[in-house]
């Protein structure tokens, strides 16, 4: 992987990003959460009252263990379902498709028992592609360099 920007939506300027351990589970595990896709962190970032995407270039060291699922798989969603579960991985960087709402609904659903695995593909196969990058350890914050924030307008 070479050098990229990535973007993360927020309600704040963040120069130093840092990873926070929240009540709720999330896709990948606690990090911080970019994407490769500006108008998907605009859309994190519209979330807030003060809306403002991060960007951030990347230089991703390759001595890092990295997860990449390169598209929507078995294992991708099995790994989804173990960190919503809370369920601890050691790796520094998992990068991905994102379970934006109303996938995150579906893999609720199919966790519940209310679809099968066969049904969950089938609804979560049409979906626009979306894309999450997160850093989970302090080691993979350091690939990361802020470079500017701007507001973005609703």
């Amino acid at each position: 992987m070479g050098k990229m920007l990535v973007y993360h939506g927020s309600y704040v300027e963040i120069r130093q990003p840092e990873i926070r351990k929240g009540r709720n589970t999330k896709d990948f595990g606690n990090g911080f959460y970019c994407t490769v896709i500006k108008e998907q962190a605009q859309r994190w970032a519209k979330r807030y009252r003060s809306s403002v995407v991060n960007v951030y270039s990347a230089l991703i060291d390759e001595d890092l263990r990295i997860l990449e699922f390169a598209s929507m798989t078995e294992e991708w969603l099995d790994f989804i379902i173990a960190c919503r579960y809370g369920e601890y991985h050691d790796y520094d960087i998992v990068i991905g498709a994102m379970a934006d709402d109303q996938v995150y609904n579906y893999i609720s659903d199919y966790m519940e028992g209310v679809i099968t695995r066969k049904q969950f593909w089938a609804l979560a196969r049409f979906k626009y592609p979306t894309h999450q990058i997160n850093f989970c350890t302090e080691r993979a914050l350091q690939c990361l360099r802020f470079e500017y924030s701007e507001e973005v307008i609703k």
